[in-house]
């Protein structure tokens, strides 16, 4: 609130808005010490938010905090992408379907996704020196864009991919998810291809595989 009388904030609010933020900025925390996004600090406001109101999910959240956050446009809508350290991706996965449920009231209108924060070493090129420890294949490319997959639809399991290649050279993911959540997450499945592209580049389509009846 502004005080009508010289338009600028009244200490009190001040005082709670830098409380506020304060509170925001323990739950990111930014690779190189960079300063958070607005948005970032709306994210880190809203764990806060569920820490200090949601009893089931406390335990947890006291421990998590995020490192980044983004929205990205999606067919009709913005998804909001949570990237939270490797470390933490258990915690995370023990209380996902709630906290993601939670936030997504928080950001109406927006799916939420989270994701595990990794890194990926590149192949040594030609001409350099070979490194002394050798590259661990969970920091491939290809490695890390499998897991961003899997992170993108837990708690949901991948039963199946195929890869299908164009006539112009370009090539499509095919992801066959576990049948039995298509009713959870089929609403999803756009989101996640839009942010799998724009997190990877990489083109892929989601389906339910159809159960046999027996």
């Amino acid at each position: 609130a502004l005080d009508p009388r010289t338009r600028t904030a009244t200490p009190v609010t001040a005082a709670r808005a830098l409380l506020v933020s304060m509170f925001a900025q323990k739950k990111i925390i930014k690779d190189k010490g960079a300063e958070p996004e607005p948005f970032e600090i709306d994210v880190a406001q809203a764990f806060c938010d569920l820490e200090a109101n949601s009893n089931d999910l406390k335990a947890e959240l006291r421990e998590l905090y995020i490192v980044s956050a983004k929205e990205v446009q999606c067919a009709g809508r913005k998804a909001a992408v949570i990237v939270v350290p490797f470390k933490l991706l258990k915690v995370v996965h023990k209380i996902q379907s709630r906290l993601v449920r939670e936030l997504e009231k928080k950001f109406s209108g927006k799916h939420v996704v989270i994701i595990g924060q990794r890194r990926i070493m590149r192949k040594p090129s030609a001409g350099q020196r070979q490194p002394k420890q050798k590259r661990p294949r969970s920091r491939t490319l290809t490695a890390v864009h499998e897991a961003i997959l899997e992170d993108l639809v837990y708690p949901t399991e991948i039963v199946g991919k195929h890869t299908r290649y164009r006539l112009d050279g370009s090539k499509m993911i095919k992801v066959y998810l576990d049948p039995k959540e298509a009713p959870n997450v089929e609403y999803k499945v756009e989101t996640f291809a839009s942010v799998y592209k724009k997190l990877t580049g990489k083109e892929v389509k989601f389906e339910f595989p159809v159960q046999e009846q027996h």
